[in-house]
């Protein structure tokens, strides 16, 4: 506790955090805006939330105004309005190179703020907006502003429904782009046509190394797209995380990405399991095409299979790998067990998704298999 208080701050620091929540005052003058008392506090905590998370070698900061904090009352998610002044505030920082505003009500008429940001301030490399109202139109917005953009690092888009037409934006954009290292479009509702852009470009872009592709809206049970994923994964030689919960992804599938993975050398973090009452539909055959795939492949470290369908064969499987070695149990979500003589799969959970949709008010957990997917792929602000 002691060392939380006596964290030693830069002089430059110290003077942004003294400084913002004036600045964000002045703005509201300036616009003629009412001020929002729950931006303005959480404003004056941002030291705080800092020395809680400092590391010890890092000037930069990231602005975190999350709408689903609740440790500050009452609650007043940022409207566009409210954005818009909270970009200009945070302008003249140059030492502030993230903005997280997860959970507010920041729509695509928002978004033109949101490509204000990108264009103006040059030292953001992090940006949350998952979980706000943003669809296809704002969606394109952020997409083609990121075809100038060159210093973005990390963008979540997760949850704004951008549907199938802001995914294929985002494709063109990737096309373009080459600064980009982490995108976030799960739960974006992207459909086929969308999924297969994104893989298709991916076979080409050598900057992306995490992309989140969860829960897109599929009506065909051909796994098209899936195939797709996986002849990219034979090409693409630089992405190492991707995130494929909730395809409706079956045997085939998986197959397919198991195809990709033998080619493979650069893939270290790999979940197709579920995040609600609906799974990928993996059973025995293409989990236990999967453990022979790791058998050659060497590189892929982080596996998350739970909510599939497990066989006894499977589980003696990858019993088999994770007793030599070749899988940890802190990189996989099943942990083998035997009744009766028949080995079983019991969930093992380490948080490796804890902090992927919220972040508890003690702070982050320590340990990479907590994280494993900031872990793995470092960007702002997880540097």
């Amino acid at each position: 506790m002691e060392d939380f208080f006596f964290t030693p701050l830069s002089v430059e620091v110290a003077s942004t955090f003294i400084d913002l929540p004036q600045n964000y005052q002045t703005m509201c003058r300036l616009f003629q805006r009412e001020e929002n008392p729950f931006l303005f506090q959480t404003l004056q905590l941002q030291e705080t939330d800092y020395i809680k998370n400092y590391k010890g070698f890092q000037d930069e900061i990231t602005i975190k105004v999350a709408g689903n904090n609740h440790l500050i009352t009452p609650v007043q998610r940022l409207t566009d309005k409210d954005f818009e002044v909270l970009i200009y505030s945070i302008k003249p920082y140059t030492n502030i190179t993230g903005l997280d505003v997860r959970y507010n009500l920041i729509t695509d008429y928002g978004a033109h703020h949101v490509v204000k940001l990108l264009e103006d301030i040059q030292n953001i490399t992090y940006l949350n907006l998952m979980f706000n109202d943003i669809e296809t139109e704002g969606g394109e917005m952020i997409a083609k502003a990121l075809h100038r953009n060159t210093t973005l690092k990390y963008l979540r888009m997760t949850g704004n429904k951008i549907g199938n037409k802001g995914g294929m934006f985002f494709a063109t954009m990737l096309q373009i782009n080459s600064s980009l290292e982490k995108l976030d479009l799960g739960d974006c509702d992207l459909e086929m046509q969308s999924l297969i852009a994104l893989a298709t470009v991916l076979t080409k872009n050598t900057s992306i190394k995490g992309i989140n592709l969860n829960r897109p809206l599929l009506k065909s049970e051909e796994e098209e797209s899936t195939v797709h994923i996986g002849n990219m994964l034979q090409i693409n030689s630089s992405i190492i995380e991707i995130h494929l919960c909730k395809h409706d992804m079956k045997n085939f599938g998986m197959e397919q990405l198991c195809k990709g993975l033998l080619l493979n050398t650069s893939l270290r973090y790999l979940d197709v399991s579920w995040l609600s009452v609906v799974s990928n539909n993996i059973s025995g055959e293409g989990l236990k095409a999967f453990s022979d795939a790791l058998k050659t492949n060497t590189t892929l470290s982080n596996f998350y299979i739970w909510g599939n369908k497990f066989d006894s064969e499977t589980c003696v499987a990858f019993s088999h790998l994770i007793k030599s070695g070749r899988l940890k149990l802190e990189n996989i979500d099943v942990e083998p067990y035997v009744v009766d003589n028949l080995m079983y799969f019991a969930e093992v959970s380490h948080g490796i998704k804890k902090h992927y949709y919220w972040t508890p008010s003690y702070g982050e957990i320590e340990g990479a298999s907590t994280n494993a997917g900031f872990a793995i792929v470092p960007t702002t602000p997880h540097l």
